[in-house]
């Protein structure tokens, strides 16, 4: 069926590698900084590796399930030919940013979830393109994906040509750096595939070296369950080992892509729904415990952070009060271990006491103790006591 580039979907033929060029010249205009082609063929090197990551306890279950799905476009899309990936680039850094100061002091929310949601924005820009190439192709079958796709954006992305999987699991363009979104399109146009980008790490270390947690186990080897940015997404409780390392990270982690020489002075802002309102993004940290749900709805229900609800992110802005041993914080988090009804919110609150310190900060451990029912929360505000009575023998000494 195919001739010199040529296809026939309904009787009509067409020639491919010019519409190919077409879409790529039309990209900028849709919003897209930059675009691939790949084949549809199964991922067969991913599968391994997705096994492997499984059966080390490495995935954060968040992903889709069935292996077979992630490997095989087939099964999500009938007769595939071929899959268009994207990248829409980002921003790294504030224009001025707000200061943390005492009796002020603020979180920060990854650069990936500044300015509006961009599952929402990529989907916008996917529907633009795939407007765009049904305008010239009507029978084309499209199927876009975001994130939360079956298929894994970074592989699509590194077989067509955006660019190469760095150690730090991240996809690395030469343009843009690593700060940018992934999304992708199945369709039935046999469109040709691009050359895939070689990896440009070389030797650097880097990214792994600096992970706060040992997340990454190895080049392009991430353990979810040890990564900040899994982490601060969960809504239980979250191990000591993790606290002090969380540091004031209110959703997100961006150790290991601000220290990626590959990103040094790379910094987007020519998409507007991605500029950052600097209050948000770096937030006072005591008005989030208090925040109602509609409150936290109106301020941040339009970031991709938001999509976990606001009892994550609370949980978090307590770890960070405690890492800053904040005693203004002290009234309100002995608030809410007194009547706060989620006991990892209570639990939470003893231990950033317990780093506080002070005579309010373990009356209040002391009352709770001889109160609470829980027993996760006995044992962390017998643990924040224990911690107190240890720092006060030491001064003692």
């Amino acid at each position: 069926m195919t001739v010199s580039g040529e296809f026939s979907l309904d009787g009509t033929r067409l020639d491919w590698r010019k519409l190919k060029q077409e879409i790529v010249e039309a990209a900028p205009s849709l919003g897209i900084d930059k675009i691939g082609f790949t084949s549809a063929e199964p991922f067969h090197e991913l599968r391994d590796i997705l096994l492997r990551h499984r059966e080390k306890g490495f995935e954060s279950g968040f992903e889709e399930p069935d292996i077979d799905k992630r490997v095989y476009p087939e099964l999500s899309f009938e007769s595939p030919r071929s899959i268009i990936s994207i990248a829409v680039a980002y921003p790294s850094k504030l224009a001025d940013p707000p200061r943390s100061e005492p009796g002020a002091y603020r979180g920060i929310i990854s650069r990936s979830s500044w300015g509006s949601d961009y599952h929402d924005v990529l989907r916008d820009r996917l529907a633009k393109l795939e407007a765009f190439i049904a305008e010239r192709v009507p029978e084309a079958r499209l199927q876009s994906m975001v994130d939360t796709g079956v298929l894994v954006d970074r592989a699509v992305a590194e077989r067509a040509g955006i660019g190469w999987s760095g150690k730090n699991c991240a996809v690395i363009t030469p343009e843009w750096g690593s700060w940018v979104y992934l999304g992708e399109i199945i369709t039935n146009i046999p469109f040709e595939s691009d050359i895939s980008i070689m990896d440009q790490c070389g030797d650097c270390t880097i990214c792994i070296d600096a992970c706060p947690t040992g997340a990454l186990v190895g080049p392009g080897q991430l353990n979810s369950s040890r990564c900040i940015s899994f982490i601060t997404q969960t809504k239980g409780y979250v191990d000591d080992e993790y606290k002090r390392k969380i540091g004031n990270r209110l959703y997100g982690c961006d150790t290991c892509q601000i220290v990626c020489p590959k990103n040094k002075g790379m910094n987007w802002t020519h998409h507007p729904e991605f500029t950052p309102d600097p209050e948000k993004v770096k937030p006072l940290l005591i008005p989030l415990l208090t925040m109602s749900n509609k409150d936290f709805k109106e301020q941040y229900g339009r970031i991709a952070a938001s999509w976990r609800g606001k009892k994550p992110i609370q949980r978090n802005a307590i770890i960070a009060l405690g890492n800053f041993k904040d005693r203004s914080a002290v009234p309100v988090l002995v608030d809410l271990l007194r009547s706060d009804p989620r006991p990892e919110i209570r639990a939470t609150a003893a231990w950033a006491l317990g780093r506080i310190g002070g005579e309010e900060a373990v009356s209040a451990l002391e009352r709770a103790a001889a109160a609470e029912q829980e027993p996760q929360v006995q044992t962390d505000i017998d643990k924040a006591l224990a911690a107190q009575k240890s720092t006060a023998a030491v001064q003692e000494e």
